[in-house]
């Protein structure tokens, strides 16, 4: 899912389970960090459409995590720019009152859902302080090559729009569902949500000022097409976002003990070292060997958890691969604390499906 903080989807899931790590109302910015007596924007559960987008480029988050755009001046990340930042971009004040914004668990029944029947993780941070592109390729590969911003020339050019790739991608609607009924789920999948706003076909990947009720509505898709499935008791369903959009959050990014995943430095004007992490993002994970209504990694302090590390994170893959596990995924990955969420359990819920009728057709194991 796209362009959305911890605290502005999930941070407001304290209300059902007070062990999760959010927000109750109390935290503020001020809309000049500078002058202690500017406006207070607190957070607050009345989160609406947003239009335009936050500002969400590495300079953007940089002021909104440190205060300034001045990292030199800041040994700590305060997380007290975000309304100056959003200020920057709107001199009414309505941004910055948009990005301390939350939403109400009602107002995202099915995370609230999701929330409750199965594990929310509350220390998930984007790999990289920056856009949607080199948080994707930390996705899949555990670095970005150097990126810190998207490379639209890339996509238009060169190697990656070569006829021979437009076989691996697979239609949702067709493919994916068809394969989930019969039983034939590949060991690794991603779904891609729908990023062009249409009438006939609206946006559900939650960017802004797209309708996070037509996100939900995927979400439960997804999720009814995989419990239907008979790979159910052999699936782990992970809901995360790219990147935090600039929208608030209040935990302090990791800005130290973070890895390099090669060396690589970024381009001018930073030079960034990927050597800190990005805002914190939602994160579900979602299988029947699940404990109900847990906060993770609260207790497992995942850090730097990501898919691709958790599905190599077996005896069998690190005999089969040894070193070459290290060399393929990356420093960053190797690095990387691991999830057992699932491995803690003896055996599986029977009855984990005990969901609001109004979000889940659910059937009993």
């Amino acid at each position: 899912m796209e362009n959305r903080s911890f605290d502005h989807m999930l941070g407001w899931m304290k209300k059902i389970n007070p062990e999760i790590n959010g927000v109750d109302g109390t935290q503020w910015n001020l809309l000049n960090t500078s002058d202690p007596s500017s406006q207070k924007f607190f957070t607050n559960n009345q989160a609406q459409f947003v239009d335009p987008d936050p500002g969400h480029s590495f300079q953007a988050i940089r002021e909104q995590i440190f205060g300034s755009a001045d990292t030199s001046k800041n040994s700590a990340p305060s997380m007290n720019g975000f309304a100056q930042q959003a200020f920057s971009m709107d001199a009414s004040a309505n941004m910055s009152r948009d990005v301390m914004s939350g939403f109400e668990p009602d107002m995202v029944a099915v995370y609230k859902t999701l929330v409750s029947e199965f594990s929310v993780f509350d220390r998930w941070f984007a790999s990289v302080p920056s856009s949607t592109q080199p948080n994707r390729l930390f996705v899949h590969s555990g670095t970005s090559a150097g990126a810190t911003s998207n490379i639209p020339a890339l996509l238009v050019k060169g190697n990656l729009r070569k006829l021979k790739y437009i076989t691996k991608f697979h239609p949702y609607g067709t493919s994916f569902k068809n394969h989930a009924k019969q039983g034939k789920l590949p060991g690794y999948a991603v779904l891609e949500q729908r990023y062009l706003d249409m009438k006939i076909a609206p946006a559900n990947d939650d960017h802004p000022s797209h309708d996070v009720y037509q996100g939900q509505m995927f979400v439960k898709e997804v999720y009814e097409t995989l419990r239907a499935s008979p790979q159910w008791n052999e699936t782990l369903l992970v809901i995360t976002y790219d990147e935090h959009g600039g929208f608030y959050d209040h935990v302090a990014t990791p800005v130290s003990g973070v890895p390099s995943p090669d060396g690589i430095v970024g381009p001018e004007p930073f030079l960034f070292k990927f050597d800190r992490l990005g805002v914190r993002v939602p994160t579900i994970v979602v299988s029947p060997w699940i404990e109900k209504g847990t906060a993770s990694p609260s207790r497992l302090s995942a850090k730097y958890a990501n898919p691709i590390h958790t599905a190599f994170d077996t005896k069998r893959e690190q005999k089969l691969w040894g070193k070459w596990v290290q060399v393929l995924l990356r420093h960053r990955l190797v690095a990387a604390k691991k999830v057992h969420i699932v491995e803690r359990l003896s055996g599986k819920f029977e009855d984990f499906c005990s969901v609001a009728e109004k979000a889940f057709a659910c059937k009993r194991l």
